[in-house]
């Protein structure tokens, strides 16, 4: 063998080698969680461990008094999956209609979206709550899910996107052959969008799982709170509070949604990346 396949052989396995470490070190985190799901707050407090407990029934059953964990899951599986439909639906019409449309105030338009993305959300949460107040729909799903129609960030990346990948010439065709709009962004343009828009609806999932702030202004009924309402909640609950063990394990619950969501969505974002640098 070679000097240099000798060098090249060793440089592949060194990136190796450190890639697995940092694998290892990334999901650390998360097998604590899972394991310290498993153990007492005073086994947490005092000893430190990679081997799972045998606290976990008594864990759940701590749960299970003081909160209604499954209500809560729901709650903000509902909420998740409504805001990313949504957000994903609607951000990829307006995107595609900005990046291939003319028409007047088209400018003033996306300039007036780049201003709403800097603009810190927590600004306009007074007089969202005043609006959302005199509508008489506190205490409602729907000031939850209907502002992920208007996405800005969505739609500035989604826009984006489809001008990196999408020519214009590919929607002459159909409009020769009397396609109408809508059925051309159906089946042409949303598939050719799948991978943004996927990226795009792992934020919009997560972000709308882990909300919190507005969840907790707007909802009054301890039916309808999200999780991470629920879980904030805990603090007041005192055998929570003094069993990690307890806290630990609906935080465990409260991450697989995301984990799976990743893990569904992760392989669009994948094929899209390597059929794009595919040439034939």
């Amino acid at each position: 063998m070679s000097a240099e396949k000798v060098r090249s052989t060793s440089v592949k396995s060194l990136l190796y080698l450190f890639l697995i470490l940092l694998s290892v070190l990334c999901f650390t985190p998360f097998w604590l969680m899972i394991v310290n799901a498993t153990r007492s707050g005073n086994e947490i407090m005092t000893t430190f461990s990679l081997a799972p407990g045998a606290s976990l029934a008594q864990n759940w059953e701590i749960v299970s008094e003081n909160m209604n964990l499954g209500r809560g899951f729901l709650n903000s599986l509902f909420l998740a999956v409504c805001n990313t439909v949504l957000a994903s639906y609607f951000s990829a019409l307006t995107a595609y209609g900005l990046a291939y449309y003319k028409f007047p105030g088209a400018k003033v338009i996306f300039t007036a979206l780049l201003v709403f993305m800097m603009v810190p959300s927590q600004l306009s949460m007074l007089g969202f709550y005043d609006l959302v107040n005199k509508m008489g729909l506190i205490d409602t799903y729907w000031p939850l899910i209907l502002p992920s129609i208007a996405s800005p960030a969505t739609v500035f990346f989604l826009r984006q996107y489809i001008l990196s990948v999408m020519p214009k010439a590919i929607l002459e065709a159909p409009r020769i052959d009397g396609a109408s709009e809508l059925a051309i962004f159906h089946k042409i343009v949303l598939p050719i969008m799948a991978p943004g828009i996927a990226t795009m609806a792992i934020g919009a999932f997560i972000g709308s799982w882990n909300s919190y702030l507005i969840p907790m202004l707007l909802i009054n009924t301890p039916a309808k709170r999200p999780l991470p309402v629920m879980v904030a909640e805990l603090s007041a609950v005192r055998d929570i509070t003094t069993n990690l063990g307890a806290t630990y394990l609906v935080v465990a619950v409260s991450a697989v949604p995301i984990m799976i969501a990743f893990c569904f969505f992760s392989k669009y974002i994948i094929s899209g990346i390597s059929a794009g640098s595919v040439k034939e």
